[in-house]
């Protein structure tokens, strides 16, 4: 099984971040940008005259697509405190698209002058923490979204989920819980369940070997997202991996039944599953049948595969044709010993006997080979032919007792229907 991806999820349209008003980062954030016990609003700042002029001229070129343009405007200013912090925001904000190193620099610039307006700094924290991702900086991403939580005393499961990320990224694995059941918990009462929270745990204790605790989130996410196919799919896998057989073909069985198996690898596991709960027949024709669709491919392990289902089914007709096809398939000499052997339990003798006269070719258990030649000529009533392969098998050490002990009764056989051996 290999691990999995998780989605990466980064601010959207950070190049309109730095013209946001305070009233309309408040609108944004839903509601007060701080939530602290005790905080009180600060008053709003707003840019001086010469500093506001450029920089609507700056939004003007931006809006326009003259993004370089803005920006040469925006470079030129050279002032200080709260203008200053606005300006680097908008700068960091239109970089942000184009050259992240930068917008880094001046993002950074913006907050730590800790000038801006509550609202504009709770967003620049966020986009600050959200660029650190964007140039793989996982250490300060994760130091960038702790301040964050810590500035604005909010259950925001976004920052809780991204917090969580960056742990995976920097391999902190264990650290990703707390964020993750935050996260968890802020969308739950939010009433908006996300399906990433859960990925994250997952992630965190599959690759950390805690299966069973895998496997409890696992089922988790079956619950909340009951129409999710890849869900029902990898909770049946856990359980696999965990070797609970019977419960994973009870999840894998529901997941076949409403089309969610659309894989190949998932279509083997469940005829595994099949196998592995003394299923044998199920296995079998599942198998065969995604063989005739064109889902699973007919190669001589596979096709070996569906024989040996069919074996243990007792199908032995069923199981002699698929142990023919795959001797066919790559000249498999033991194959074909496998495929006589089973149409001599069929009853078919002149089968068996073509598919072991083929056997002997490969020059392996050529004793059991002349057994069971002679087993198959002997209930033909073809004596003289069974005693002659008696003779051969007899030369061999590991069927020679059994051979010996065939041999008189083929004399017998013989002698009472008055043929000449």
């Amino acid at each position: 099984m290999s691990k999995l991806t998780l989605n990466r999820l980064l601010v959207t349209g950070v190049a309109m971040v730095g013209m946001l008003s305070s009233a309309s980062s408040l609108a944004q954030a839903g509601g007060a940008p701080i939530v602290c016990p005790g905080y009180k609003a600060s008053p709003t700042k707003v840019p001086g005259q010469r500093v506001g002029k450029k920089v609507g001229e700056a939004y003007e070129l931006y809006s326009a697509d003259q993004t370089n343009e803005a920006l040469a405007i925006l470079l030129d200013i050279d002032t200080d405190g709260f203008d200053q912090a606005y300006v680097d925001k908008f700068i960091g904000g239109l970089y942000a698209s184009t050259d992240t190193a930068k917008a880094l620099k001046y993002m950074k610039r913006a907050v730590d002058a800790k000038e801006l307006n509550d609202g504009e700094q709770a967003n620049a924290m966020r986009t600050l923490a959200d660029l650190y991702m964007m140039e793989k900086e996982w250490g300060n991403a994760v130091n960038a979204y702790k301040a964050l939580l810590t500035y604005t005393c909010k259950e925001d499961p976004d920052v809780y989920l991204r917090l969580g990320q960056a742990y995976y990224s920097d391999g902190k694995l264990a650290q990703i819980i707390e964020p993750a059941d935050k996260a968890i918990n802020a969308y739950k009462q939010a009433g908006k369940p996300n399906k990433n929270a859960y990925q994250l745990k997952i992630a965190s204790y599959y690759e950390r070997k805690m299966y069973k605790e895998t496997v409890e989130v696992g089922e988790e996410l079956v619950r909340i997202f009951p129409d999710n196919p890849q869900f029902w799919v990898q909770l049946g896998q856990f359980y696999f991996l965990v070797e609970d057989y019977k419960k994973a073909l009870a999840i894998f069985d529901v997941s076949y039944g409403a089309g969610f198996l659309d894989k190949p690898n998932n279509i083997k596991i469940l005829a595994q599953l099949y196998a592995t709960n003394e299923m044998p027949y199920k296995a079998a024709t599942v198998l065969e049948k995604h063989i005739k669709s064109g889902m699973l491919k007919a190669d001589a392990a596979l096709l070996s595969s569906v024989g040996n289902s069919y074996l243990q089914a007792r199908e032995y007709k069923k199981a002699a044709e698929y142990f023919g096809k795959a001797a066919d398939m790559e000249t498999n000499y033991d194959y074909y010993r496998r495929q006589g052997t089973l149409l001599l339990a069929a009853e078919d003798y002149k089968g068996a006997l073509s598919a072991l006269e083929k056997a002997l070719q490969g020059g392996e258990k050529i004793g059991s080979i002349h057994m069971a030649m002679m087993e198959a000529y002997f209930y033909q009533g073809k004596f003289k032919d069974a005693y002659e392969h008696v003779n051969l098998a007899m030369k061999d050490k590991d069927v020679a007792r059994s051979a010996r002990s065939w041999k008189p009764y083929i004399e017998e056989k013989a002698k009472n229907r008055k043929i000449k051996l």
